[in-house]
């Protein structure tokens, strides 16, 4: 089922590192009330699926205020969907087929040949780190010289154990992975599991993956965690995070409303699949601004 959320929201994400647009409501009597233009419309469609039990889908344009670069762009479009009773393993079904339906079997991009008519890579991150940034990355989890020793790799001043596992993520295994074919980077460390579930035979990853082709994300993806308890303290902390990160921005609520729905929602696999970065790809685009009508 195709649906319309509402944009201009209360609580616009609860990503850290992202920064929304802020507006205003002023009401006929003269009320105002501070309003953020969404990051995704990921809260809104959940409490959809919660109500409904069906499945659902959006091209929704998003914001993300301070961001700029061959690959980002403060107003875009993201093709989301939400699918009841599906794994994510058969998400990774689904998200490849529909690539492979609207892109040719073979294309090149950024000098890299890209067959899509292989069955695409499916790696986890635990074998990714291993294989392209020489570490056994589990293990050191939450110890940031840990990480820095076994990467060979100096720690920055500051920097945390997610501060680097994102430093040798970028440097060290994007650049490396959907070369050849796409790949699904799977498993992630239970810390960045955002809104996914644990995985319930290994606790120390999250049931999360990103689609890359030709060394760009295309797409991140979970298997939704439905515990409002644990949904509620993940958003806790990533506030406390964002505050002392951030302290000069505007702060908004917990998504109570979320919260509330997450109960009934049914057992559950969503995707956000970055759509202008899917047409770079398949016209050969190196800049995002070159598939915005007029830019931005």
């Amino acid at each position: 089922m195709e649906v319309e959320t509402p944009y201009a929201v209360p609580v616009p994400g609860e990503e850290v590192h992202l920064l929304p647009f802020g507006t205003e409501q002023e009401t006929p009597d003269g009320a105002k009330r501070p309003l953020f233009l969404h990051t995704s419309p990921e809260f809104a469609m959940k409490r959809i699926v919660a109500a409904t039990g069906l499945p659902v889908f959006q091209f929704a344009r998003v914001w993300r205020n301070g961001e700029g670069s061959a690959l980002h762009a403060p107003e875009f479009t993201m093709l989301e969907w939400y699918r009841p009773h599906l794994p994510l393993s058969g998400l990774m079904d689904e998200t490849e087929a529909l690539l492979k339906a609207v892109l040719p079997p073979a294309l090149t991009y950024a000098e890299t040949t890209l067959n899509l008519s292989a069955p695409f890579e499916r790696l986890t991150m635990q074998e990714a780190f291993a294989r392209h940034a020489g570490v056994d990355l589990l293990p050191t989890e939450g110890d940031a010289q840990a990480l820095a020793r076994a990467a060979s790799c100096p720690l920055r001043a500051q920097e945390s154990w997610e501060d680097l596992f994102f430093r040798l993520l970028l440097e060290r295994v994007e650049p490396a992975i959907g070369r050849d074919r796409p790949t699904f980077l799977t498993h992630w460390p239970a810390s960045q599991a955002a809104l996914a579930r644990t995985d319930p035979h290994d606790p120390r990853v999250a049931l999360r993956f990103e689609l890359y082709a030709a060394g760009m994300e295309l797409a991140n993806a979970f298997e939704e965690l439905t515990d409002a308890s644990e949904q509620r303290a993940r958003f806790e902390q990533d506030r406390a995070r964002r505050k002392a990160l951030y302290p000069e921005r505007r702060d908004w609520p917990v998504d109570e409303d979320l919260l509330a729905a997450l109960p009934h929602m049914p057992p559950c696999s969503g995707i956000a699949l970055g759509f202008d970065r899917l047409v770079m790809l398949a016209c050969g685009a190196r800049h995002i601004q070159d598939v915005l009508w007029m830019g931005n």
